[in-house]
Formats: C-alpha cells, sequence, structure tokens
C-alpha cells in the first residue's frame, strides 16, 4: 500500500460491501452518492490498487477489495471486543450487531425479538438480512446467524435456542378424501408436498419408530405434483388441502393448534431442525452478541411454552375419517 489506512475507511468500506452499491451505502451512512464515490476514490488511490469494479446497476469487490474488507471486518471486531473488554461498553451493550435468518423463520420469529431487543438495548444498532440459504460459516459477513441444526464445524460456537421437530401434517379434508396413512410406506400413495432446500436429499423422507426398544428407520421416496424452495408457499398448499407437508413445528404449530391441520404418523419421528445461534469463537467475549443470544433464547423458549400451553390438535388425525371431503 502507498499509505496508511485510516481506520474511518474500514467501516466506511464494510458498510459499503454490505449495502452493495454506492447510492445504498449512501442512504446507510446519510451521505450523497457523489461523497460515497469520493471517499472510495480516495481510499482506491491510498491503496494504490482497485477495490471494487463500478457498474451502472451494481458494484463488485476486486480480489483486492475481498481481501480488504477481509482484514478490515476482522479489525473492526476486534477493537470492538477491546473496547468492551477495557470496560468502556460492559455495563450497556452497544455498537453494530449483524444478523442473518432464513426468510420464513426470519420474517415470522427473528425480526419481532430484535424488536424488542433493540427496546430493551437501545444503543446497539441491528442490520438483519433474510436469505434463501444460510451463509456460509467462513462468511464474516454477520455477527450471528439463526439457522436450523447443529453446524458440523468446530470453528464456531453453535448455541441451541429451542427444540423444532419436524412433523408430517395435512388437512383433515385431504386425509378424508385420500385415507390416513398408518406406516410410511403409506405415503408413496399419496399426494407429497416438495420442498427443495439447503443440502438435504430432495424427495426422501426418513421416519424413525417412536416406540420399540430397537429404533427402527425407514426411508421413502415421496411423489406430488407440487414442489417449491419456500417453505411458506408449502405450508399453503397444505392448507389448501393438495397433499402431505413435512416441516418444521414452528412453521405450521398454529395450524396443528387450530386444526386446519393434522399430525399424520405421530409415532414416527422426522429430523429435527433444532434452532440455533451460530457465531465465530473470537465474538464470544462480545457483550452485544453475547446479549442478544440470550434475549432470543430467552424469547424463543417464552413462546414456545406459551404455545405449547394454548393445546394441542396433533392427535386429531384419526378423528377425520369421517368428516366430508374439502
Amino acid at each position: 500500500m502507498q499509505d496508511t489506512v485510516l481506520p474511518s475507511d474500514l467501516r466506511f468500506f464494510s458498510v459499503l460491501a454490505m449495502a452493495g452499491s454506492l447510492s445504498a451505502a449512501a442512504r446507510e451512512l446519510g451521505l450523497t452518492t457523489a461523497a460515497v464515490s469520493k471517499h472510495l476514490t480516495q481510499m482506491e488511490s491510498r491503496a494504490g490498487v482497485p477495490l471494487v469494479n463500478r457498474t451502472t446497476r451494481r458494484m463488485m469487490l476486486t480480489p483486492e477489495g475481498e481481501l480488504y474488507l477481509e482484514h478490515a471486518r476482522r479489525i473492526l471486531d476486534e477493537i470492538d471486543e477491546l473496547s468492551e473488554l477495557l470496560g468502556s461498553s460492559k455495563r450497556r451493550p452497544e455498537g453494530l450487531l449483524r444478523v442473518n435468518a432464513t426468510l420464513g423463520f426470519g420474517r415470522s420469529h427473528v425480526a419481532p425479538v430484535i424488536s424488542k431487543f433493540v427496546t430493551e438495548y437501545p444503543q446497539v444498532s441491528v442490520q438483519l438480512q433474510l436469505s434463501v440459504m444460510p451463509p456460509p460459516l467462513t462468511d464474516d459477513s454477520f455477527d450471528v446467524c439463526i439457522r436450523f441444526g447443529e453446524p458440523p464445524d468446530t470453528r464456531v460456537i453453535a448455541r441451541r435456542l429451542a427444540p423444532n421437530d419436524r412433523l408430517l401434517c395435512a388437512t383433515p379434508g385431504y386425509l378424508a378424501r385420500r385415507g390416513i396413512p398408518a406406516t410410511p410406506h403409506d405415503l408413496t400413495k399419496h399426494n407429497c408436498l416438495g420442498i427443495r432446500q439447503g443440502d438435504e436429499a430432495y424427495g426422501v423422507w426418513r421416519l424413525t419408530a417412536s416406540s420399540g426398544l430397537t429404533p427402527k428407520t425407514e426411508t421413502v421416496k415421496i411423489r406430488g405434483n407440487l414442489t417449491t424452495n419456500d417453505g411458506e408457499i408449502a405450508v399453503n398448499w397444505a392448507l389448501e388441502g393438495h397433499g402431505i407437508l413435512m416441516r418444521a413445528e414452528w412453521d405450521i404449530r398454529t395450524y396443528l393448534q387450530d386444526g386446519r391441520l393434522v399430525q399424520v404418523l405421530p409415532g414416527w419421528h422426522t429430523p429435527n431442525a433444532d434452532i440455533y445461534a451460530v457465531y465465530s469463537q473470537r465474538h464470544q467475549m462480545s457483550n452485544r452478541i453475547r446479549a442478544f443470544v440470550d434475549f432470543i433464547a430467552e424469547q424463543l423458549t417464552s413462546h414456545s411454552l406459551i404455545t405449547q400451553a394454548g393445546g394441542s390438535a396433533y392427535s386429531r388425525a384419526r378423528d377425520v375419517v369421517d368428516e366430508k371431503p374439502m
């Protein structure tokens, strides 16, 4: 580099990279687009290399920009953590918190928790980004990721926030028309709603018997005329009586309780989708991250207890055979 990197450049470039465009960064920083462009040009002049490739619609980081961003985020995290360790932020959490979550769960559950969190801790600024797929564990774009299932990586900390079983379900009307599956094999005779998400094998459901001394697992190749990569759409299809759905309990609990959906094959377990907060080991001393993870764990636990106390319609599947078709 031709000159010393300025501390102000680090935060500026981190915001710019997160925003994805000069105009979006300008809105985030409270500046004009021209001011953001000028600041970036000055940074590139000091660095001696281009950091961003600009086009009329978007911008992309150059390899040097990616390297700059990686180190900028690491340095900013270390500055924040040092500040907390020295006690300047120890009383109350403060600073920027970047959170990632999946679309449906993030919209329905994480966003409301964040609203309560910033009310409790007004000195914390939260950026929530929702995505179809969780970001790679090596991605430094986020401080905390809320995801389903414990990641198989010891380089990150994964705190279990709440249990979350996957359940099979359908409407009473559908089961009245097509019959209630008594065994996993019976699912092959039904219209099963497919969801293509993550790295899981598509179109294959694995069920394990909950009774007996030796667990028995059966693998079923499902069939159906409806497939999507959006869980919310799949739930709506199930509610409209199109077939049997496998979905996380948190996404369908309300419908099970009010009877719009009923559980299918309740004696068989499917792979769980427990909810975890995942963050880097170097963030474990961060006051604001610890406060947020503790807060969301408490909120999700309270929500789970309340909804469970509201009653359950999980066992109503056997009562629908006499109902008239929808």
